[in-house]
């Protein structure tokens, strides 16, 4: 039996290494594909943006994890999906067929219609881009020294206040003292506007534990601004909806993600290039085929969409790589709907502050701190065992 894998995010890589856990050499053909020689950790790439953390501890190369006895690895990248004929396009021009499919391919950027956001604005999606960021921000403290007159060089707009927004500006706060230090520049000069459209930051944290965050990251020195729409990005900065312009020589836009654009060409019912999957995670009349991560909607019991985190991701891996066994082993599949089992949530806020909710907990600061870190360490450990462990996981100093 033909298994193919498309990407290897955190949905992809761990139905593979599920698979090479649990399948012996000779079950099955396995084939993953992905465009990149390494899986990268996407909740940490805020940090290299920022510059406090190295950009190859982001990075582990598929080699290290994947047993190639086992699983083919094709670096390439997927440009056409048929699902009737059970066939997969890539770039070089190579057609791969399968028996079993699981599509996993990650997001895009969500503009929502905002002009020139894709054209001046920096994104945090990929290791290469966040290498980009960091340098530019480099650039920028070089570039302030040089023509001191421009004040727009240190004003650094982050638009979005979810997730990879909060935690980009807390983290970009920290540096700046290293950079002020480093390039002479009176911190006095420098500015960190966050700007978010809705009426709050982190949405669905509870309002005390906001407020908290809120406060942490004004100490900081970031400005928070709510219920603010940007209009328009340009070379020169952003207009808001209200018409105000704000002067800036680096615009980061962290305010939200889609599926892959491959998703709206499968036939299927999609909703912002994210497929609507039935409650095994396939896709609707194909039985063979799962659909997972960021490329699939999935809904809970009251029909609202769960959000698209590298936690259910990997939840959804672990599950269709047993369906898959049970289909190469039985037959058939276990056809047990999938449902997502909440194990909390931890945002952070820059150098040993977070909040998060763990089960009934709310907590934060230090502690908070001190379990995202236990989190990231946990799923380290469950792709790589220790060893991944000392060489990419976080602690405090």
């Amino acid at each position: 039996m033909k298994v193919l894998i498309l990407g290897a995010g955190y949905g992809g890589l761990m139905t593979a290494l599920q698979l090479q856990k649990e399948l012996d050499y000779n079950e099955a053909e396995i084939t993953i594909v992905n465009k990149h020689s390494y899986h990268y950790i996407t909740t940490h790439l805020h940090a290299p943006a920022a510059g406090t953390l190295p950009t190859n501890r982001v990075k582990i190369e598929l080699d290290d994890l994947i047993d190639r006895e086992k699983i083919n690895r094709i670096q390439q990248e997927v440009v056409e999906i048929s699902l009737e004929n059970k066939s997969v396009k890539l770039k070089d021009g190579q057609i791969l067929v399968y028996d079993v499919l699981v599509i996993a391919l990650g997001s895009d950027i969500e503009t929502f219609g905002i002009k020139g956001l894709k054209e001046h604005a920096f994104v945090i999606r990929s290791v290469n881009s966040v290498r980009l960021i960091r340098e530019h921000i480099e650039y920028m403290f070089a570039k302030y020294k040089a023509e001191p007159d421009h004040s727009e060089y240190l004003t650094f707009i982050v638009g979005g206040a979810g997730f990879t927004g909060i935690e980009f500006v807390g983290e970009l706060a920290d540096r700046v003292p290293e950079l002020c230090k480093e390039f002479d520049v009176n911190p006095e000069v420098v500015r960190i506007i966050n700007i978010e459209a809705a009426p709050t930051v982190l949405p669905g944290f509870e309002p005390n534990l906001v407020e908290h965050a809120m406060e942490v990251l004004k100490g900081k020195g970031v400005e928070i601004r709510t219920n603010t729409p940007i209009k328009e990005v340009t070379a020169e900065g952003v207009t808001l909806a209200n018409g105000e312009q704000i002067k800036s020589g680096t615009v980061v836009w962290t305010g939200g993600v889609r599926g892959n654009k491959i998703i709206d060409n499968l036939g299927i019912e999609t909703i912002r290039s994210r497929a609507k999957v039935d409650p095994y995670l396939r896709a609707p009349g194909y039985k063979d085929i799962f659909i997972i991560g960021d490329s699939s909607i999935v809904f809970d019991e009251n029909v609202k969409p769960y959000p698209p985190t590298a936690q259910i991701a990997v939840q959804e891996g672990e599950y269709v790589a047993k369906q898959i066994v049970s289909l190469i082993r039985n037959g058939e599949m276990k056809l047990k709907p999938f449902k997502f089992q909440y194990r909390g949530t931890v945002a952070s806020l820059g150098r040993r502050e977070a909040i998060g909710t763990v089960g009934r907990w709310k907590i934060k600061g230090m502690t908070a701190s001190l379990m995202k870190q236990l989190i990231d360490n946990r799923y380290l450990y469950s792709i790589g065992g220790l060893p991944l462990v000392f060489k990419k996981g976080k602690f405090l100093g």
